[in-house]
């Protein structure tokens, strides 16, 4: 038996000054014993947010392509800035709708709990936008060679779904996947609590609590729920019009087939 030193594991978590909810979707050991690589497919909140020293972390990080799933609007409020990357812009959500926002807000608020407002609300548009869900997971396997990143505003929801699909195409066990999706709370909390703060009222703040769960127990509902409707991940994609060869590459970005 070997008494080398083991190297410590590598952490997922990433620092680039400007943003607070970065990391690796590398190091995930996949049901057949795999691990997803390191420095493929990265997902944050927004990279717009970068100081300089934020964006030289970016490029040392090896990240040739950045994949945005924000709203038009949300890039118009973009302050210019040259970059010397790949962007492939995808609003995830597809057009801003406040009345089927409110709808849906309705809805999972009527469950009682961050798990169940989390599951109405991500099956929905799940249901609703799965053509541009299927393109986003197609955009990062078809990204040029390097690392992708993948994000939208708070690294939370869009990116939560796309980065929930890219792991569990890849094989990653539902749980595992749940886990680092819940993640991005702790990683939000100090900026959640500011805005939840600024609520007019207590109605408010318990929405806005909701608003920034990233429940495990939500995703992991979400996960199984899209497996039994549509037999697993891969099937819920071609039904949004990804082709096998799409999804042969967003898997193999992540684990080299």
């Amino acid at each position: 038996m070997s008494n080398a030193p083991q190297s410590p594991p590598r952490s997922r978590h990433l620092t680039w000054d400007g943003c607070f909810n970065v990391r690796d979707l590398g190091g995930h050991e996949t049901e057949d014993g795999r691990l997803t690589r390191f420095s493929r497919v990265i997902r944050a909140d927004s990279v717009r947010r970068l100081s300089d020293e934020g964006w030289r972390a970016l490029r040392d990080y090896g990240v040739h392509t950045v994949v945005d799933l924000r709203f038009q609007v949300e890039l118009d409020e973009d302050s210019p800035h040259d970059l010397d990357l790949e962007i492939v812009h995808l609003s995830l959500f597809g057009e801003p709708d406040d009345a089927r926002w409110a709808e849906l807000d309705a809805l999972g608020t009527a469950t009682g709990d961050s798990a169940g407002f989390t599951r109405v609300i991500y099956l929905a548009v799940l249901e609703e936008h799965r053509a541009n869900v299927a393109a986003a997971v197609a955009a990062v396997g078809g990204a040029v060679p390097g690392g992708v990143v993948v994000h939208c505003h708070a690294g939370k929801d869009r990116t939560g779904i796309v980065s929930a699909l890219l792991l569990r195409l890849a094989g990653v066990p539902i749980d595992d996947v749940a886990a680092d999706y819940a993640l991005s709370e702790h990683n939000l909390a100090e900026r959640n609590e500011e805005w939840i703060a600024r609520a007019g009222d207590e109605l408010e703040r318990e929405y806005r609590r909701r608003v920034c769960a990233t429940p495990a127990d939500g995703m992991q509902a979400i996960l199984e729920e899209i497996d039994r409707r549509y037999g697993d991940i891969a099937a819920y994609l071609r039904a949004g019009g990804a082709a096998d060869d799409d999804l042969a590459a967003a898997r193999a970005r992540l684990l080299d087939d």
